[in-house]
Parts: structure tokens; sequence; C-alpha cells
């Protein structure tokens, strides 16, 4: 949350992809972000939209004064910043995306619970802002990595699978033709391999040119 006008605007220049943006609508209010881990803008609780709703509220120099005020939101990627807008100003660059919270009154109970874990804190918003993108893209990297090695994996088993079907065709090719036949192979005295067509040595055989 910022301040004054000098931190909203940092804030809005340094925001993350994942945060969300309330205000007090029509009136001067702090700026207050939820920056959101693992869920979507529009599935924020009730209970939590209250207490961001209160805290715009009680942030507000007219709002806290006035009942029935309502609270705009929308993500930071929504807001748009002109050169020609003052310090700490914004629009929309999509007014659909916008949402409202009515708060019918100021409930001191969820201001002074807030008020109690409330840590005042003045971190260095650009170095945040790159930290969070090298991580980002880091984790692009080794997704993208990931990816490409189940890719050649899943090419290397269709290749598996597919010489595997050209074996099995081959093979069924050859078994419907008739006059294929499968090799008869005979072995000799001295273990040598002979095919249909050729004898293995017989006794009568002359082998006395080898003694």
């Amino acid at each position: 949350m910022g301040k004054d006008k000098f931190e909203n605007e940092d804030l809005i220049k340094h925001g993350w992809p994942e945060d969300v943006w309330f205000h007090v609508d029509k009136l001067s209010s702090a700026h207050v972000y939820l920056r959101l881990k693992g869920q979507t803008w529009e599935t924020i609780s009730e209970e939590l939209l209250q207490d961001l709703a209160q805290l715009c509220k009680a942030n507000s120099i007219e709002g806290n004064k006035k009942d029935n005020i309502t609270i705009i939101y929308t993500p930071w990627t929504n807001l748009l910043k002109r050169g020609d807008m003052a310090t700490g100003q914004v629009s929309f660059k999509n007014p659909q995306k916008v949402k409202r919270v009515h708060v019918a009154t100021r409930e001191n109970a969820i201001v002074n619970r807030l008020n109690k874990t409330k840590r005042e804190e003045y971190p260095d918003l650009v170095a945040m802002r790159l930290d969070r993108d090298k991580e980002e893209a880091r984790a692009k990297r080794n997704e993208a990595r990931r990816l490409a090695q189940e890719e050649r994996k899943l090419q290397e088993e269709r290749k598996k699978l597919k010489e595997q079907r050209d074996y099995a065709r081959i093979f069924e090719e050859a078994r419907k033709d008739k006059n294929w036949k499968p090799a008869k192979v005979t072995e000799d005295i001295f273990g040598d391999s002979s095919s249909d067509g050729e004898s293995a040595a017989g006794p009568d055989d002359d082998f006395s040119d080898l003694l």
C-alpha cells in the first residue's frame, strides 16, 4: 500500500502481473495491492475482499467519513498510465475488467485486526521486479527443456513402434506368399552350414589331400 501519491506512482510503475489493485471509487485513497499466489483475481474470497475494501476505506480521508461507498479493483496489468496524467493517477485499459465491492460502513473490528498485523517496509521495488522476472524466465527455460525432452522421448517411442509395425508387416506378407518356405539348414561334420540345394559330406568323400 502506498502512503502518498509518490509511493502510489512507484507501485503503479513496478507492479507485478500477479498483483490486484484496489482503490476507493471516485475519491482519493491509498492504492492497495494484493499479490496473488496460485489463484486468479476472479476467485478472491469474499472475506478477503471485505478486508481489502475496509483497508481502502480506512486510508481515504474522505471515504473514511462516508457510508455506502464503492471500492473498485482490477489486475495490475489492466492499469493504464499515460504521460499526461498526474502523479499517482491511473486509468484502465479495459473498463469492463474492473469489479466493485460495496462498503456500507466502516468495520472497526476488521480495521483494528489489520492494523495489528501492519508492517512498514521500504523495499527496492525495481530490484524485486527484476528478481521476479529472472525467476520467471528461469522457470520458463526449465519448462521448455522438460517439454523438449518429453518430445524427444515420444519421437523415439514412435520410431520404435513404427519399426516394429514395419517388421510385422513384412513378415506377414512373406508368410502369405505361397512360394515362401523357411530355409532348411544342415550342418556337416566340420560345423559348416549348407542350405537347400547343397549336400553335406558323405562317407565316400575323399579327404586324403588334407592328410
